[in-house]
């Protein structure tokens, strides 16, 4: 934040506000100083969304987190390098080169460099690959420079994971006042299996929403819908804002994970329906306005989340009514595989 919008905060009321609502507001074409227009202007213009200092601080430390989050990808990253120049192959044959398994086989490479060892001790039972084709992928050499560049890789990854649980320790803490505004969050489908998820997104719009006037404010604030960029009638662009960078990434991947959902169907039926005419990534944006629009309505008539707002009967018209074999290709069409009952035994 600002250090002047801080200083002023102490004694005054300032607000923040986009260069393009000051352009947009009328301003009287007369020879008097600036100061009598920025006079005619006061009132006029609409401050930016400012969210209380408690919330400031709990979005400072979750934007932290993320970014530290981001630090250990890269340093994954690096160390899976190391280990493919290497010719050793764990990626083959465990889903995770940095879980119990493969960590306890890259550290017996570190301490024994260029030695031969028998795996089978290091892998954990419950790893469904046969010892064989584990056996065969760490059979490389490293040299000693990619050994002491995986070395640092591997100790600053435990640093970062270490700074992770402080930060969050103290996330904790400070989201403790905010307790029924997180459960109510959490009864939106996506948002219970981790805590941290739910946090994120308090933190970045708050718990009070009469800041936005409706459910479309706090997704333009989330940067889930077209832009407003045109002139003079004509549309430039309707390409999605860059706002909610923090904000935006935790909502695509809560839609990706609930369009493969069973349980919920108002979110898979309008991302099948979408996909259809607009395609994967606009019908992702799509679910993540839902699940805005959800919290937006929870928040402000504090009641959990249900899915009747979603879920509306539409009649059928008649126009639409189809034939049985019309509906049976229909659905063909669309991938499924149509199988028929099989006969009672009598």
């Amino acid at each position: 934040m600002d250090p002047c919008f801080q200083y002023l905060r102490a004694t005054q009321n300032p607000g923040y506000s986009i260069p393009s609502e000051i352009h947009q507001t009328h301003e009287r074409k007369q020879d008097r100083p600036q100061r009598c227009q920025m006079d005619h202007m006061c009132g006029m213009v609409k401050p930016s969304f400012i969210p209380p200092a408690d919330i400031r601080e709990l979005r400072d430390l979750v934007r932290y987190r993320f970014k530290l989050t981001c630090m250990i990808t890269g340093e994954k990253n690096r160390a899976q390098n190391c280990l493919t120049v290497s010719n050793l192959k764990l990626d083959d044959v465990f889903s995770d080169v940095f879980g119990k398994s493969s960590r306890s086989i890259t550290e017996q490479i570190l301490q024994h460099p260029g030695e031969k060892f028998d795996v089978s001790p290091f892998v954990d039972s419950r790893c469904k690959t046969p010892i064989e084709e584990i056996q065969a992928a760490v059979d490389g050499n490293i040299s000693k420079e990619q050994d002491v560049k995986l070395r640092q890789c591997l100790d600053h990854i435990d640093e970062l994971q270490k700074h992770i649980s402080e930060v969050e320790q103290e996330i904790l803490r400070l989201s403790d006042k905010y307790e029924a505004a997180l459960n109510l969050i959490r009864t939106v489908p996506g948002f219970d299996k981790n805590p941290m998820t739910a946090i994120q997104v308090l933190s970045e719009i708050g718990g009070d929403m009469s800041v936005f006037p409706t459910a479309k404010h706090l997704v333009s604030c989330a940067g889930c819908c077209p832009r407003n960029d045109k002139s003079d009638r004509k549309i430039k662009s309707t390409r999605i804002s860059c706002a909610g960078s923090y904000f935006k990434p935790v909502l695509v991947q809560i839609a990706n994970a609930l369009i493969k959902s069973k349980k919920h169907f108002e979110f898979t039926t309008r991302y099948k329906r979408i996909k259809t005419r607009r395609g994967h990534k606009k019908a992702i944006i799509a679910r993540c306005r839902m699940i805005l629009t959800a919290i937006w309505h929870i928040l402000t008539d504090l009641k959990p989340y249900t899915s009747d707002g979603f879920l509306e009967s539409r009649p059928v018209k008649k126009e639409k009514v189809l034939t049985t074999s019309q509906a049976l290709n229909l659905l063909r069409q669309r991938g499924y595989l149509i199988k028929d009952e099989p006969s009672p035994v009598s």
